[in-house]
């Protein structure tokens, strides 16, 4: 098991690629803190994986707000004792959009649950990582942040700035053995997935969307657990910094 002994805390876990990075890192060893701001969704996911043989536990958390990102960090650490990978995967979408219809509230909620999450949930692992003398940080952002689209200047800002943020920290934490990885996945086929449709028909978004991949399907949050397994292992030690495209070769 490649992520055997570990603890993980991953956010955004009660559903999509959260639900299935939750299920695969906790097949492959790790004890993992599933965060969410649902309790319903999220207590499903935890007894998944108990119910698979696995170890557990549900954290609610809006990660948006400081407070409940500490409050996080630690119940993950009390109740394994050390914080080994942090995944910060929570987010929002935006569908298609022009600039002056963008609405200021919207913005500030996209920059507060893509970006701010994603500053707190470092801020707040890093200190247990260092004590421990390494640890993973892996960071959903977007093929947006590589390869923007019109009609989602928010949404991609928000994504270019994990990129941004990730590669900084990458730098600055290597020093403590501390990697830190964006994950940057084409359209998944999620619950969220809608949510960039706009008022497009959903049948003929779907179609655009995979028009736009040369493998010529969407992803599964199946491909993206399976690249934050083996980012968050042993087997990565060389790998910081990187924005790791899951993308079908869009971003070609």
């Amino acid at each position: 098991m490649r992520l055997a002994g570990k603890a993980a805390l991953i956010t955004g876990a009660g559903s999509g690629i959260g639900r299935a990075t939750a299920e695969l890192f906790a097949r492959e060893g790790a004890r993992v803190a599933v965060a969410d701001i649902s309790p319903e969704s999220g207590e499903v996911v935890v007894e998944s994986i108990r119910e698979d043989g696995g170890d557990a536990i549900f954290v609610q958390a809006d990660v948006s707000n400081a407070g409940a990102v500490a409050k996080m960090v630690e119940a993950t650490a009390q109740a394994y004792g050390r914080l080994d990978i942090l995944f910060n995967n929570a987010g929002i979408p935006m569908g298609f959009t022009p600039i002056e219809e963008v609405d200021d509230e919207f913005f500030d909620r996209v920059m507060a649950i893509n970006v701010r999450s994603v500053h707190l949930g470092c801020k707040h692992a890093v200190p247990q990582m260092k004590a421990q003398g390494g640890g993973v940080i892996l960071n959903t952002a977007s093929t947006a942040g590589i390869r923007p689209r019109p009609g989602l200047s928010a949404y991609a800002a928000s994504k270019g700035a994990v990129i941004a943020m990730t590669k900084a920290l990458a730098l600055e934490l290597a020093p403590f053995k501390i990697r830190v990885v964006s994950i940057n996945p084409v359209a998944t086929d999620t619950p969220m997935l809608p949510g960039f449709f706009g008022q497009m028909d959903p049948a003929e978004a779907r179609a655009r969307f995979i028009a736009s991949v040369p493998m010529g399907r969407l992803n599964r949050p199946e491909d993206i657990a399976h690249a934050a397994v083996y980012l968050a292992s042993d087997a990565a030690e060389m790998v910081t910094g990187t924005a790791f495209e899951i993308d079908g070769g869009r971003d070609i």
